[in-house]
């Protein structure tokens, strides 16, 4: 009898517990996982995001920024989604991440990009830009796509990668116009295909505006179409490929706050809640406006969920439709 009372003691007291464990997080370092190496344009977002949350969350809250790259950022999404789901261990998620590699690599991508994970927030957004040299005679998507029309097979155009936002988006452009025909070179990252348009070396290229913005503005190639459904307050004069006639195209690049399968719900809330204040701040929105990303200061968890489902639904189709199967 004793034995009994103190089990039915320890089932009633465990949800106590569990509320004292969620109302006193974070009781250590929160790490925040980014899947990519340092410098780069989702490597400033979270860093200034990590930065300006510990404050809000919490006086003693700590958030440390962990860069763990390696195979298309499915290194360090893996890393998370096997961390305890405690609220300790968060990820930045991408388009690579939790969209064009499980969509193009489904048998040896090590998890599901939605079932596996928690999401928390949508932190910002940046639109695939579609790029010509200076010499290039086409000064819109309608030039340019009429060309490729009358000249087919005989164009090349660049990516960062196989597999990347920037190819899917070229990939997407070929299908939305009817199957225009050129030869896709990837480059190993955003900086070689900057170079090779600056080199001519390729007719046009897709990209994230935050990627090209700095070198467009400096003259060394031409933006002439947005894969935003409206045009961007970078480059106002740009034309998005929905204006050139391609109805329904919507290509951009996105960062995610993602945590393990499991998280506690209120630890969820709050999370969303501290990126949300700090994405709504007059100086993040700025610093990040610089680098061609649009801060997100209005999601939920479930909005987040629904957009993840939606993004990898449309990345998966654009595979399918292309016939596109890349091994790792």
């Amino acid at each position: 009898m004793l034995t009994r009372r103190l089990a039915l003691a320890a089932l009633s007291a465990a949800p106590f517990a569990s509320a004292r464990a969620q109302a006193a997080w974070p009781d250590r370092v929160v790490s925040f996982t980014i899947p990519f190496p340092a410098g780069g344009s989702a490597d400033l977002l979270a860093r200034l995001v990590a930065d300006r949350m510990a404050p809000v969350i919490g006086p003693a809250a700590r958030i440390v920024v962990e860069n763990r790259a390696g195979a298309g950022g499915t290194i360090g999404s893996e890393y998370v989604r096997r961390a305890s789901a405690d609220g300790h261990a968060i990820l930045l998620g991408t388009p690579s991440t939790h969209g064009t590699v499980p969509a193009l690599q489904p048998d040896t991508t090590p998890y599901d990009p939605i079932a596996d994970f928690t999401a928390i927030a949508i932190l910002g957004r940046s639109p695939i830009a579609l790029a010509v040299p200076t010499n290039s005679p086409h000064r819109d998507p309608q030039a340019l796509l009429a060309w490729l029309r009358a000249n087919p097979g005989k164009a090349s155009w660049g990516s960062s990668g196989s597999g990347s936002v920037g190819h899917l988006a070229g990939e997407l452009m070929s299908l939305s116009a009817g199957g225009v025909q050129a030869e896709h070179i990837p480059y190993r990252g955003g900086a070689p295909l900057v170079e090779a348009l600056t080199k001519s070396e390729v007719q046009y290229g897709w990209e994230p505006l935050g990627s090209l913005a700095a070198a467009a503005r400096d003259g060394l190639f031409r933006i002439i179409g947005m894969g935003s459904p409206t045009r961007h307050p970078l480059f106002p004069d740009v034309p998005t490929m929905q204006e050139a006639g391609l109805a329904g195209f919507a290509a951009s690049t996105w960062n995610v706050m993602l945590g393990p399968k499991g998280m506690p719900p209120a630890i969820v809330t709050r999370l969303n809640a501290a990126a949300n204040q700090v994405l709504a701040m007059e100086d993040v929105k700025a610093r990040l406006a610089t680098a061609g990303i649009d801060a997100v200061s209005d999601s939920t968890p479930a909005t987040t969920g629904a957009f993840i489902a939606g993004e990898f639904a449309k990345f998966k189709d654009i595979v399918t439709r292309a016939r596109l199967n890349l091994a790792r």
